[in-house]
C-alpha cells in the first residue's frame, strides 16, 4: 500500500497551473482532492456536491491527513449540498474527530467554491455546526463575519458568569485563562514570551483538562502593542497547528475583555498574519489570505 500511495503521488500531483486529470484503474475508491492553506494551516477538501464520497468521513479523514501515508493536513474540509445556504461546511480533525467551526478552513472552502464554479456570488453563506457563516472577497484575500462571541456555553465547566483572566490550575501551574466561544470553545492565556515549553507543555493539558468536557482549543498570546498580538495555538484533535482562524477571533475578544488592545488587530501567528475586528455589532470580522496548493486523486 505504501508503495501504492508514492506512485499516486508522482503521477498525480502537480502544481495548480499545471493540473489536467489522468485515471488509473484499479481496486478502490477514487476521489478528486484538493489540498489548500490559509496561513499555514492546511486542508484537504473534498467535494459531496459533485462525487460520492465513503460513509465512514472520520475514518477517511484519519488516512488522508496522515501526513507519512497519506495527503496530509491538519483538517478535511467536505463541501456538500445545503437547504439552508449556498452550501454546507463538514470539518473533520486530523484524529477523525468532527468539529463545528474553523475559520482558515471556511476562507479556503469560500475559495474553492469560487474557483470550481460551485457560485459565482461575491459574498457567500456557509451552513457549519456554528451556524451560517458568511465569508466574502475582500480583494485577494477573505473576509468573514465569523457571528457573535459566546462566553457561557456547556463547552466549560467553570460557572454561567463570564470567565475572563480566572485562574485555572493546569498540573502545578495556575494559570490565568480566558474562555471564549467561536462556534467552537476556545481558552486563551496572555504570557510575556511564547515557548515550546509553555505550548507543547500546557497545550494539551488544558485541552483535556477536567473542566473542559468536549476538549478545548488552546491560544497562547503574547501582547506587542494595543494593535498587535502574537499568537500560537494548540488545536483540540490536532496539536500545534500554524493558524487557527476561530482561535484569532476569540483571542481578538479575550485581548479586549483583558483591556490589552483594542478592537481592530492584526495577529501574527507562525504561518502568516489575520487582521481581526471585534465590531459595534458584537460580530467579529476575519480577513485572511487562501492558497490552492495542488490538486490530486486519492485512491482509498
Amino acid at each position: 500500500m505504501t508503495c501504492l500511495v508514492l506512485f499516486c503521488f508522482q503521477v498525480f500531483v502537480k502544481p495548480v497551473s499545471a493540473w489536467g486529470w489522468h485515471c488509473v484503474k484499479g481496486n478502490g475508491i477514487a476521489m478528486k482532492f484538493t489540498k489548500m492553506h490559509g496561513c499555514g494551516n492546511d486542508f484537504v477538501v473534498l467535494d459531496a456536491v459533485n462525487d460520492t464520497l465513503p460513509a465512514d468521513l472520520p475514518g477517511l479523514s484519519r488516512r488522508l491527513a496522515d501526513r507519512h501515508f497519506g495527503v496530509g493536513c491538519d483538517q478535511v474540509l467536505v463541501v456538500a449540498p445545503s437547504d439552508i445556504a449556498d452550501v454546507r461546511m463538514l470539518i473533520f480533525n486530523n484524529d477523525g474527530s468532527e468539529v463545528e467551526m474553523c475559520g482558515n478552513g471556511i476562507r479556503c472552502l469560500a475559495k474553492y467554491v469560487w474557483d470550481t464554479g460551485l457560485s459565482r456570488k461575491p459574498a457567500l453563506t456557509v451552513e457549519t455546526l456554528a451556524g451560517i457563516i458568511k465569508p466574502c472577497r475582500d480583494g485577494e484575500q477573505v473576509r468573514v463575519d465569523m457571528g457573535v462571541p459566546r462566553f457561557d456555553t456547556a463547552d466549560w465547566d467553570m460557572g454561567s458568569a463570564p470567565v475572563i483572566a480566572r485562574e485555572l490550575a493546569v498540573g502545578d501551574t495556575a494559570l490565568p485563562v480566558t474562555l471564549v466561544s467561536m462556534g467552537n470553545p476556545h481558552c486563551v492565556s496572555f504570557h510575556d514570551a511564547l515557548t515550546d515549553d509553555l505550548v507543547l507543555g500546557l497545550g494539551p493539558q488544558l485541552e483535556s483538562h477536567p473542566v473542559f468536557p468536549n476538549r478545548i482549543n488552546v491560544e497562547f498570546i503574547q501582547v506587542v502593542n494595543r494593535s498587535e498580538l502574537i499568537m500560537r495555538v494548540w488545536e483540540r484533535g490536532s496539536g500545534e497547528t500554524l493558524a487557527c482562524g476561530t482561535g484569532a477571533s476569540a483571542s481578538c475578544v479575550a485581548a479586549v475583555l483583558n483591556d490589552l488592545t483594542e478592537r481592530n488587530v492584526l495577529i501574527r501567528l507562525k504561518g502568516g498574519n489575520l487582521h481581526l475586528e471585534w465590531g459595534s455589532d458584537n460580530h467579529v470580522h476575519m480577513t485572511g489570505p487562501a492558497v490552492t496548493v495542488f490538486r490530486g486523486e486519492w485512491r482509498d
